[in-house]
């Protein structure tokens, strides 16, 4: 199969140690292996500009910005993001692969930090308009089990992880609230089960949502 016309955009979304990168890199090789051009990239991050916002949200002290700055630099970063690499990327019929999107800063920041859905869906609608992700995989995962998972890499991109059980709570509690408010978009696995049972999870998910067969 050959990617025509525009791309696809599917987002993985989740807590800290759901598994996203993990999966991202297996969805594209399936992809890539059925003649599917793909582009993988993440947030905060993605482009150069967006790169640079993104080393000041994931170090340094747990509470260094507010909730609403915290989400105003994921905006500015996401806005460079699109205009560098993902609309590219679509309008030459790739398709693009993102580890986390905007319902990260909406479970986050809106969510996990309490500032709110009404902020966040405001600058969601500046900075992409109608834009939405054409799937959004939720990995859905106890916060005990995966901040045991990231406890290995600690002492780098570690910002968030060190935030208190009761904000990775609310967190899993916004990607939640976030399927039930747009089950057309989004499809929520249980990211507790093992990898590989986790990516077939996914395929069939690409496969039911988008009409892609992907073995």
């Amino acid at each position: 199969m050959t990617g025509t016309g525009r791309g696809r955009f599917i987002t993985l979304e989740g807590g800290e140690g759901a598994g996203k990168s993990t999966q991202v890199r297996l969805l594209a090789d399936a992809l890539a292996a059925c003649g599917v051009a793909v582009v993988t990239t993440r947030e905060p991050g993605g482009s150069p500009g967006a790169e640079e916002i993104r080393r000041l949200l994931v170090s340094g002290d747990t509470g260094r910005w507010g909730g609403l700055t915290e989400a105003l630099l994921h905006t500015a970063a996401r806005r460079d993001h699109l205009e560098r690499t993902v609309w590219p990327a679509l309008d030459a019929g790739r398709w693009v692969l993102c580890d986390r999107f905007a319902d990260s800063t909406m479970a986050y920041q809106g969510y996990g930090l309490g500032l709110g859905r009404e902020p966040v869906e405001a600058l969601q609608r500046v900075a992409l308009g109608g834009f939405r992700p054409d799937l959004t995989v939720i990995l859905d995962l106890a916060v005990e089990q995966g901040l045991t998972r990231t406890h290995a890499r600690r002492g780098g991109e570690d910002r968030y992880e060190r935030m208190d059980l009761a904000f990775h709570e609310r967190l899993r509690e916004g990607f939640r609230d976030i399927a039930r408010r747009e089950p057309e978009r989004c499809v929520v696995i249980d990211a507790a089960h093992p990898v590989e049972a986790v990516q077939a999870a996914i395929l069939d998910a690409v496969t039911r949502r988008l009409g892609v067969g992907v073995p």
